[in-house]
C-alpha cells in the first residue's frame, strides 16, 4: 500500500509514526498501522464467495450463486476471532464476495467488537442504506470501503454487470458520511475506466470519502478474462500515476487520502519525482519507507483467510502452492508462528538477489522488488522480477518499461 498523500504531505506523518511506532498495533491509529514495529498481520477475510453482483474483474470469482458448500460456520468463525483476538490482531477487513449477504454478518461483526478488535468492511455498497450504515457504526465497523469502477453509471454498471449499482454505491457513501462513519472509494483501474480517474477522484472528494484507493488489475479469478486487452499500456500507467500525484497535491490531505495497492514499486516513481520537484520533502518520504519496511507485505504484515478457512499470504495469493494451512485443522496463530512453514519462510526471508529487472534496479531497496505474488504468478518463482513494475532505474532516470502480467496470470 503506497500512501501517496502521506508522501506529498509527509512531515506530520513521520512525527506521528515515530510517536506511535512502539505501541501494540491494536492501540495504533488505523492510518499508522503500516508503521508499527510489532508485526502482527492485518487479516483480509473473505467471509463468503457469494455476491449480489458479478463484476468482470473479480479476483475471487464471486457471483450470486457462488456460495461454497464448505464455508466456515458461524461457530467456526467465532473460534477464529477468539484466536485472532488472543494474538493481538490489529485489524480484520471483512470482505467477500459481498460480506453483507451472509446471514450471520451482524453477529460476526458484533463479536469482533466484543473481543476488542478493530474491523473494516470491503463492499460493493449496494446493500447499504442509512439504516444499514448506522447499524455498521453501532456494531463497531470503523471504516467502509466502497467499490466504484467509474465516474459514470454507464461505466460502473457495465463493469459491475448490474444496472443501478452506481447509484446504490453512491447512496452507501453518502449514508456513511451522514452519520460520521469513515468511508472510502476503491477502484480497479483498467482500459475500461482509467480515463474517468480524475472525475472519480473529484466525485470521491465531493461525497466526503476519506480515502481514494486504486488497485491495479489483477489477473486472478474473472480478472484473467481478457486481461491482456484490458490491462494498461506503459504510457497509460504513467498517466495514471501522474494524475494521482497531482491530485494529492491539489486536495486537502485532511479531507481525502490517495493511495495505491499491490504495487510497492509505485513508491519509487513518486520518490524520484519528489527528489526533482520537492527534495526537502523527499528525504521525509525515504524515512516513511524505512519505517514501513520495503516491499511486499504478504505473509508478513498481512494475511488472508478464504471462505473455506484456507490461509494464504494475502488475498491475491489464493493458489494451492501458496497455501499456509487451514483454520479447521490448526489455529491461525499456530500456523502464523510456525517457523517450519515453508510458504511463510519463503515470503519472510527476503532474497539477497532478485532476478531480471528487479535484480539490477538501483532502487530495489525502496520497494523490496515489488509484489512477490505477481512474480510467482508469472514464473512460479518468488525471486523473479515483478512483471508489473512501472519503473526501471539503472541510473538516475526513470523509464516506464512494462505494464501488465503476461501470465495465464496473477495477484493485492
Amino acid at each position: 500500500m503506497i500512501r501517496i498523500t502521506q508522501f506529498v504531505h509527509g512531515k506530520g506523518t513521520v512525527s506521528e509514526a515515530i510517536k506511535h511506532r512502539n505501541k501494540a498495533p491494536g492501540k495504533m491509529p488505523r492510518n499508522l498501522l503500516a508503521f508499527s514495529e510489532k508485526r502482527r498481520p492485518i487479516i483480509f477475510w473473505n467471509l463468503t464467495n457469494k455476491c449480489n453482483l458479478a463484476c468482470s474483474h473479480c479476483y475471487i470469482n464471486a457471483h450470486p450463486g457462488a456460495r461454497r458448500d464448505d464455508e466456515l460456520s458461524t461457530g467456526e468463525m467465532k473460534a477464529v476471532i477468539d484466536d485472532l483476538s488472543a494474538m493481538g490482531t490489529p485489524l480484520i477487513l471483512l470482505s467477500g464476495g459481498e460480506p453483507l449477504v451472509r446471514d450471520d454478518f451482524w453477529e460476526l461483526a458484533g463479536y469482533i467488537q466484543e473481543k476488542g478488535m478493530k474491523s473494516a468492511l470491503s463492499t460493493n455498497g449496494t446493500l447499504i442504506d442509512p439504516e444499514v450504515a448506522l447499524r455498521l457504526k453501532n456494531t463497531g465497523v470503523e471504516y467502509v470501503g466502497v467499490s466504484l469502477d467509474g465516474a459514470s453509471p454507464e461505466t460502473h454498471d457495465r463493469i459491475r454487470n448490474r444496472a443501478g449499482s452506481f447509484a446504490a454505491s453512491l447512496r452507501a457513501l453518502r449514508a456513511c458520511k451522514a452519520i460520521g462513519l469513515p468511508c472510502g472509494v476503491r477502484i480497479t483501474v483498467t482500459k475500461d475506466n482509467f480515463r474517468e480517474l480524475g472525475a472519480l477522484i473529484d466525485l470521491a472528494h465531493e461525497v466526503g470519502a476519506s480515502r481514494f484507493c486504486l488497485y491495479w488489475l489483477v489477473p486472478s479469478g474473472r480478472g484473467q478474462d481478457g486481461h491482456a486487452s484490458r490491462q494498461l499500456e506503459p504510457a497509460e500507467v504513467q498517466e495514471v500515476i501522474d494524475q494521482l500525484y497531482v491530485k494529492a497535491h491539489e486536495i486537502d490531505p485532511k479531507k481525502l487520502e490517495i493511495l495505491t495497492v499491490d504495487s510497492p514499486q509505485d513508491s519509487v516513481y513518486f520518490l524520484q519525482r519528489m527528489r526533482k520537484e520537492d527534495p526537502e520533502n523527499a528525504s521525509t518520504v525515504e524515512q516513511l519507507l524505512s519505517f514501513m519496511g520495503s516491499g511486499c507485505s504478504a505473509g508478513d504484515r498481512v494475511a488472508n483467510i478464504d471462505p473455506s478457512g484456507n490461509v494464504y499470504p494475502c488475498q491475491f495469493a489464493q493458489d494451492a502452492s501458496l497455501l499456509i494451512g487451514n483454520v479447521r485443522e490448526e489455529k491461525f496463530s499456530t500456523l502464523w508462528n510456525d517457523p517450519e512453514n515453508k510458504v511463510l519462510a519463503a515470503f519472510r526471508e527476503r532474497p539477497v538477489q532478485l532476478e531480471g529487472a528487479c535484480g539490477t534496479c538501483t532502487e530495489r531497496k525502496l520497494c523490496g522488488g515489488g509484489c512477490r505474488v505477481r512474480a510467482w504468478a508469472r514464473t512460479r518463482s518468488l525471486v523473479s522480477e515483478d512483471p508489473f513494475c512501472s519503473v526501471r532505474t539503472p541510473g538516475p532516470s526513470i523509464e516506464i518499461y512494462r505494464a501488465g502480467c503476461r501470465v495465464t496470470e496473477d495477484s493485492a
